[in-house]
Protein backbone atom coordinates (compact mmCIF):
# COMPACT_ATOMS: atom_id res chain seq x y z
CA UNK A 1 0.00 0.00 0.00
CA UNK A 2 1.13 3.53 -0.70
CA UNK A 3 1.51 5.11 2.73
CA UNK A 4 3.15 8.44 1.88
CA UNK A 5 -0.24 10.16 1.62
CA UNK A 6 -2.02 10.82 4.93
CA UNK A 7 -4.95 8.40 5.45
CA UNK A 8 -8.56 9.54 5.40
CA UNK A 9 -10.46 8.03 8.33
CA UNK A 10 -13.91 7.92 9.84
CA UNK A 11 -14.88 6.59 13.26
CA UNK A 12 -18.30 5.62 14.58
CA UNK A 13 -19.33 4.48 18.07
CA UNK A 14 -22.25 2.54 19.46
CA UNK A 15 -23.10 1.28 22.94
CA UNK A 16 -24.62 -2.18 23.44
CA UNK A 17 -26.24 -3.76 26.47
CA UNK A 18 -24.09 -6.89 26.38
CA UNK A 19 -20.69 -8.01 27.64
CA UNK A 20 -17.66 -7.25 25.42
CA UNK A 21 -16.99 -10.98 24.98
CA UNK A 22 -20.44 -11.42 23.41
CA UNK A 23 -20.07 -8.36 21.18
CA UNK A 24 -16.55 -9.35 20.08
CA UNK A 25 -17.48 -12.97 19.33
CA UNK A 26 -20.50 -11.93 17.28
CA UNK A 27 -18.79 -9.20 15.30
CA UNK A 28 -15.38 -10.76 14.77
CA UNK A 29 -17.00 -13.85 13.25
CA UNK A 30 -19.66 -11.99 11.29
CA UNK A 31 -20.41 -12.97 7.70
CA UNK A 32 -20.54 -9.51 6.08
CA UNK A 33 -23.20 -10.47 3.52
CA UNK A 34 -26.45 -8.77 4.48
CA UNK A 35 -24.83 -6.32 6.90
CA UNK A 36 -23.10 -4.16 4.29
CA UNK A 37 -25.81 -3.06 1.82
CA UNK A 38 -25.32 -0.66 -1.06
CA UNK A 39 -25.51 3.00 -0.09
CA UNK A 40 -25.33 5.77 -2.68
CA UNK A 41 -22.23 5.07 -4.77
CA UNK A 42 -21.06 2.34 -2.37
CA UNK A 43 -21.70 -1.25 -3.49
CA UNK A 44 -23.10 -3.98 -1.24
CA UNK A 45 -21.10 -6.98 -0.07
CA UNK A 46 -22.84 -9.85 -1.88
CA UNK A 47 -20.48 -12.75 -1.29
CA UNK A 48 -17.40 -14.07 0.46
CA UNK A 49 -14.96 -16.42 -1.22
CA UNK A 50 -11.52 -17.90 -0.64
CA UNK A 51 -11.67 -17.51 3.14
CA UNK A 52 -8.48 -19.12 4.39
CA UNK A 53 -9.70 -20.01 7.89
CA UNK A 54 -11.53 -18.80 10.98
CA UNK A 55 -12.02 -15.03 10.78
CA UNK A 56 -11.03 -14.70 14.43
CA UNK A 57 -7.43 -15.80 13.74
CA UNK A 58 -4.85 -13.27 12.46
CA UNK A 59 -3.25 -14.00 9.13
CA UNK A 60 -6.37 -15.32 7.43
CA UNK A 61 -7.71 -13.72 4.27
CA UNK A 62 -10.97 -13.58 2.39
CA UNK A 63 -12.31 -11.90 -0.73
CA UNK A 64 -15.47 -9.84 -0.50
CA UNK A 65 -17.52 -9.81 -3.70
CA UNK A 66 -19.31 -6.53 -4.32
CA UNK A 67 -22.59 -5.73 -6.06
CA UNK A 68 -20.85 -3.58 -8.69
CA UNK A 69 -18.89 -6.61 -9.94
CA UNK A 70 -15.72 -5.68 -8.07
CA UNK A 71 -14.07 -7.19 -5.04
CA UNK A 72 -11.70 -6.38 -2.20
CA UNK A 73 -9.37 -8.65 -0.24
CA UNK A 74 -9.33 -8.50 3.57
CA UNK A 75 -6.50 -9.83 5.74
CA UNK A 76 -7.09 -10.13 9.48
CA UNK A 77 -4.06 -8.60 11.23
CA UNK A 78 -5.11 -8.50 14.88
CA UNK A 79 -7.61 -10.39 17.04
CA UNK A 80 -7.54 -9.86 20.76
CA UNK A 81 -10.75 -11.07 22.39
CA UNK A 82 -12.69 -9.30 23.81
CA UNK A 83 -11.16 -5.91 23.12
CA UNK A 84 -9.95 -5.51 19.53
CA UNK A 85 -9.73 -6.84 16.00
CA UNK A 86 -8.40 -5.26 12.82
CA UNK A 87 -7.94 -6.07 9.18
CA UNK A 88 -6.24 -4.55 6.16
CA UNK A 89 -7.97 -4.29 2.79
CA UNK A 90 -6.30 -4.31 -0.61
CA UNK A 91 -6.96 -4.72 -4.33
CA UNK A 92 -10.02 -2.49 -4.38
CA UNK A 93 -11.82 -2.50 -7.72
CA UNK A 94 -14.14 -0.06 -9.49
CA UNK A 95 -14.72 3.27 -7.67
CA UNK A 96 -12.15 2.86 -4.91
CA UNK A 97 -9.60 1.01 -7.04
CA UNK A 98 -8.42 4.18 -8.72
CA UNK A 99 -8.60 6.26 -5.55
CA UNK A 100 -6.99 4.21 -2.80
CA UNK A 101 -4.11 1.79 -2.42
CA UNK A 102 -5.78 0.09 0.53
CA UNK A 103 -7.53 0.59 3.84
CA UNK A 104 -7.51 -0.54 7.46
CA UNK A 105 -10.49 -1.27 9.68
CA UNK A 106 -10.21 -1.43 13.46
CA UNK A 107 -12.91 -2.53 15.91
CA UNK A 108 -12.51 -1.80 19.64
CA UNK A 109 -14.75 -3.09 22.42
CA UNK A 110 -14.67 -1.32 25.79
CA UNK A 111 -16.51 -2.41 28.92
CA UNK A 112 -18.86 0.29 30.19
CA UNK A 113 -21.44 0.21 32.99
CA UNK A 114 -24.29 -0.47 30.53
CA UNK A 115 -22.39 -3.17 28.61
CA UNK A 116 -20.01 -2.48 25.74
CA UNK A 117 -18.95 0.58 23.79
CA UNK A 118 -17.94 -0.31 20.23
CA UNK A 119 -15.64 1.93 18.21
CA UNK A 120 -15.14 1.21 14.50
CA UNK A 121 -12.48 3.16 12.62
CA UNK A 122 -11.94 2.81 8.90
CA UNK A 123 -8.92 4.50 7.30
CA UNK A 124 -8.42 4.69 3.53
CA UNK A 125 -4.94 5.16 2.07
CA UNK A 126 -5.46 7.54 -0.87
CA UNK A 127 -3.33 7.37 -3.95
CA UNK A 128 -1.21 10.48 -4.56
CA UNK A 129 -3.29 13.45 -5.71
CA UNK A 130 -6.56 11.78 -4.78
CA UNK A 131 -6.81 12.53 -1.07
CA UNK A 132 -9.33 15.34 -1.59
CA UNK A 133 -11.82 13.14 -3.42
CA UNK A 134 -11.39 10.29 -0.92
CA UNK A 135 -12.01 12.79 1.90
CA UNK A 136 -15.16 13.98 0.15
CA UNK A 137 -16.47 10.42 -0.35
CA UNK A 138 -15.70 9.54 3.27
CA UNK A 139 -17.47 12.64 4.58
CA UNK A 140 -20.53 12.46 2.31
CA UNK A 141 -21.05 8.70 1.89
CA UNK A 142 -18.70 6.47 3.88
CA UNK A 143 -19.15 7.94 7.40
CA UNK A 144 -22.98 7.90 7.18
CA UNK A 145 -22.77 4.38 5.74
CA UNK A 146 -20.65 3.24 8.69
CA UNK A 147 -23.30 4.55 11.11
CA UNK A 148 -25.99 2.55 9.33
CA UNK A 149 -23.87 -0.62 9.20
CA UNK A 150 -22.90 -0.40 12.87
CA UNK A 151 -26.53 0.20 13.88
CA UNK A 152 -27.57 -2.91 11.95
CA UNK A 153 -24.79 -5.03 13.47
CA UNK A 154 -25.57 -3.70 16.96
CA UNK A 155 -29.26 -4.56 16.56
CA UNK A 156 -28.39 -8.08 15.43
CA UNK A 157 -25.92 -8.50 18.29
CA UNK A 158 -28.59 -7.41 20.78
CA UNK A 159 -31.10 -9.79 19.19
CA UNK A 160 -28.65 -12.70 19.34
CA UNK A 161 -27.91 -11.88 22.97
CA UNK A 162 -31.59 -11.97 23.89
CA UNK A 163 -32.11 -15.36 22.23
CA UNK A 164 -28.94 -16.94 23.63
Amino acid sequence: MTRNVRPVAATVRRDLACHPVVAWQFQAGLDPVGYYPSYGPLPAVVGVRDQSGDWRTPGHERTLELSDGGFVIERLTDASSPTFFAYDLRDFQKLFGGLVSGARAEWSFERIAEGTSIRWTYAFHPRPGRRWIVALIVRVAWAPYMKRVLARIAAETASATRTA
